[in-house]
């Protein structure tokens, strides 16, 4: 059943809205009127409550225009101010993405979600596990970007972690961490000496962080996940490559908290059994 809205009420709800829009925009009645192509009295008689009609469709799209704020806004269609466009901007956003964890980007949405769950899938071993000779072998190659940049952000996401309150979930697929123990695929030629390393860092930080910090390792052939991290309930942040691709509306935001949940019910070693899993690859290297 559509509701109707007397046309006094919208006419009142119009006013409101308008004289709210105009104070917060700080413009007065003579600037709104040039920027409209209106009469001062024109807008004078719209504040005043005097008259119940609505000004035509060309006034409405001139005033929401100036003041920032969206027509169906002013005449009470929406209880959203923002425009279209800025409605999908401020739920959804495109921004570049480094190679390494050595993204300012990064750093600030940890900022912003301090004290809440972070979930995280990375594309390859987690950075903030890794140690200093892992990331100078896998970043050294990089043009425009150097190891000592992704060693000093890594160095900062761990401070960040161990200064906060937050737990720090973190899923990604059995088969990556045996290719790294193997030095097969991504991980071919890297040196024994870093992967045992390598191995004995992630304990000794897991033992020392768990429960707070937890890992869960998952079939890739029976679930997927694309590198993905999600920010507590305010945002999800899916890694492209070369861009990040960052949603923030909330039903969004759950889809993205909901899979991860699933690949941790489903993983094939569950958190306790990560210590286990990493002394006996590290038997397998030596």
């Amino acid at each position: 059943m559509i509701t109707k809205t007397d046309k006094r009420d919208r006419s009142t709800l119009f006013r409101n809205r308008l004289a709210k829009a105009a104070e917060l925009k700080s413009i007065n009645q003579s600037e709104l009127a040039r920027a409209v192509g209106v009469d001062r009295s024109t807008i004078s008689q719209l504040l005043s409550g005097r008259d119940a009609r609505l000004p035509n469709a060309q006034v409405v799209a001139e005033c929401a225009s100036a003041l920032g704020v969206s027509a169906d806004w002013l005449l009470g269609l929406t209880d959203r101010p923002e425009r279209p466009g800025d409605v999908l901007n401020a739920t959804l956003a495109v921004t570049e993405a480094a190679r390494s964890s050595a993204d300012q980007q990064i750093t600030e949405w940890h900022r912003e979600a301090a004290g809440y769950k972070i979930r995280h899938v990375p594309a390859t071993l987690p950075d903030i596990l890794k140690t200093r000779d892992m990331l100078r072998w896998e970043y050294g190659p990089q043009m425009g970007r150097t190891s000592d940049q992704a060693i000093g952000a890594t160095d900062d996401q761990l401070d960040w972690f161990e200064q906060r309150e937050s737990d720090y979930e973190i899923a990604f697929p059995l088969y990556e961490l045996e290719s790294f123990a193997r030095a097969e695929g991504y991980y071919k030629n890297l040196p024994v000496d870093i992967r045992l390393a390598q191995i004995d860092h992630i304990l000794t930080i897991y033992e020392a962080h768990f429960p707070s910090m937890r890992l869960f390792l998952f079939d890739a052939r029976q679930v997927f996940c694309a590198p993905v991290t999600v920010f507590g309930p305010l945002l999800a942040v899916v890694y492209l490559g070369q861009n990040y691709i960052a949603f923030r509306e909330t039903s969004r935001v759950r889809i993205f908290t909901q899979h991860f949940d699933r690949l941790v019910r489903e993983a094939v070693v569950d958190a306790r059994d990560i210590p286990d899993t990493l002394r006996r690859l590290r038997s397998e290297i030596s």
